[in-house]
C-alpha cells in the first residue's frame, strides 16, 4: 500500500511551525563529513520549502558534497552556479519563472527560488551579486548563507568570517607569532539589512535550532520580495573537534553570545530563543572560554587571547544599541536601558540597567 502524499501546510507569515510534513526532499546519497551541520540545514531547508522549489547552489561544501557520481540527495529540481554567484543565479531564475508565466509558457503558481552559498562563496566573493538581488524587489526569492567560519572545500583557508585567532592553512599558529588571523568576523546579515533599506526580510539563525531556522526560511519564502537568512554551522574538520560535539558546539555559540538569533521582517527588529532571553535579563550568557576550549582551532589560546575574545564578546552585549546586529554605542538620544548579560555577573540576582552611563539597580 502506498504511503499518503505529505503536503507543506498552509502557515500565515511568521506563524510559529507546529506542522511539519513527513516527506524529506534532501535525503541520502550524500558525502558531507561526518558531523556536518551544514547538511542539516541543507534539509530543514528542504522540507519547510516544500516540492514546488527550485535550488541553485554556489561551489562549495554543499555543492561538492552533494554531488557525487550518478548520486544526489536533492530531490527537487537543483543546479549549480559559480563560487559567487548565488544573488545572479537566483535572481535570474526568479525573472525567468516570471516570463515564462508572464507569457503563458507555464502556469502562474508559486514556485519558491532559494540559493544557497557559503561564507566563502557569499560572505566574501559574492557579497555584491548578493546585494545586487536583494535591490531588485521585483521578484521573489532566498538567499540563504550557511556559515562554517572558512573555505572548508578547499583544505580551511580563511574567510572575512573566520573569528579572530582561529587556526586555519593560511592562518597557522607559530612559536614566532602565535596569533596570525587579526581580523574580527565580518556581520554579513546586519551589513545587508543596513545596506538594503526595501529588503523585507533578513535573518541570523543557527544549526543548533532547527524550529527557529525553519520558521525563518517559511517566513522568508512567504513575505515575498528577495530575502536574506544565514546560518551559523560547526564543521568538525575545519574546527577540530569530535563530530559527535557538533549540535551542542552550535548551542553553545549562542549560550555564549557570539552567535546572535535575530531577524527583521519589515523593518521590526526580534530576538528569538536563547538570545531574546540574554536580551531580556532572564538569562546570563556562558563564558566562551566553554567554547572556544573545545576546538583545535583555538587551542593555541592563552588566558589573555580568551579573555581579549570574552572582553570583544562583553562590549557587544553590553554597549552596543542593538547587541549582534548595529555596532552603535552612543547616540544623540543616549543610549538604551538593558540589564546586564555578562557571565561574571550571574552570581548575583539583582539586574543592572546601564542609561547614559549610569547604572541603577532593579
Amino acid at each position: 500500500m502506498a504511503a499518503p502524499e505529505s503536503t507543506l501546510p498552509e502557515l500565515a507569515v511568521n506563524r510559529r511551525l507546529t506542522v511539519l510534513p513527513l516527506q524529506e526532499y534532501y535525503t541520502s546519497g550524500h558525502r558531507t563529513c561526518q558531523g556536518c551541520e551544514s547538511a542539516l540545514v541543507m534539509r530543514y531547508l528542504a522540507k519547510v520549502a516544500g516540492p514546488r522549489t527550485l535550488i541553485t547552489g554556489t561551489t562549495g561544501c554543499m555543492y561538492v558534497a552533494n554531488t557525487s557520481y550518478n548520486s544526489t540527495p536533492w530531490a527537487l529540481p537543483w543546479a549549480h552556479t559559480q563560487l559567487g554567484a548565488a544573488g545572479s543565479s537566483a535572481l535570474g531564475t526568479a525573472a525567468a519563472l516570471e516570463a515564462l508565466m508572464r507569457k503563458g509558457k507555464i502556469p502562474r503558481e508559486r514556485i519558491n527560488v532559494i540559493a544557497f552559498c557559503s561564507d566563502g562563496g557569499g560572505g566574501d566573493m559574492g557579497l555584491s551579486a548578493i546585494s545586487a538581488a536583494i535591490q531588485d524587489t521585483r521578484y521573489n526569492l532566498l538567499i540563504l548563507l550557511y556559515d562554517n567560519e572558512s573555505y572548508a572545500n578547499t583544505d580551511i583557508q580563511a574567510s572575512g568570517m573566520t573569528p579572530w585567532g582561529a587556526v586555519t592553512a593560511f592562518t597557522p599558529s607559530g612559536s614566532a607569532k602565535r596569533i596570525t588571523h587579526h581580523r574580527w568576523k565580518k556581520n554579513v546579515p546586519a551589513l545587508l539589512m543596513a545596506g538594503h533599506p526595501q529588503g523585507r526580510y533578513f535573518a541570523s539563525a543557527s544549526s543548533g535550532f532547527g524550529m527557529d531556522l525553519m520558521e525563518k526560511v517559511r517566513t522568508a519564502l512567504d513575505v515575498g520580495g528577495p530575502t536574506f537568512v544565514q546560518t551559523h554551522d560547526p564543521c568538525p574538520k575545519g574546527w577540530d573537534y569530535d563530530p559527535r560535539r557538533s549540535h551542542d558546539l552550535a548551542v553553545l555559540a549562542v549560550e555564549c553570545g557570539i552567535t546572535v538569533l535575530w531577524d527583521c521582517l519589515e523593518g521590526e527588529l526580534r530576538y528569538q530563543g536563547i538570545t531574546r532571553q540574554i536580551v531580556e535579563g532572564r538569562l546570563r550568557r556562558k563564558p566562551v572560554a566553554e567554547y572556544l576550549r573545545t576546538q583545535g582551532r583555538f587551542a593555541h589560546f592563552t588566558d589573555e587571547d580568551v579573555d581579549y575574545f570574552q572582553s570583544q564578546i562583553d562590549e557587544m552585549w553590553e554597549r552596543w544599541i542593538l547587541p549582534g546586529v548595529v555596532r552603535v554605542t552612543q547616540t544623540p538620544f543616549g543610549t538604551l536601558p538593558r540589564p546586564s548579560t555578562s557571565p561574571e555577573a550571574g552570581q548575583s540576582d539583582e539586574a543592572e540597567v546601564v542609561v547614559a552611563g549610569e547604572v541603577s539597580r532593579g
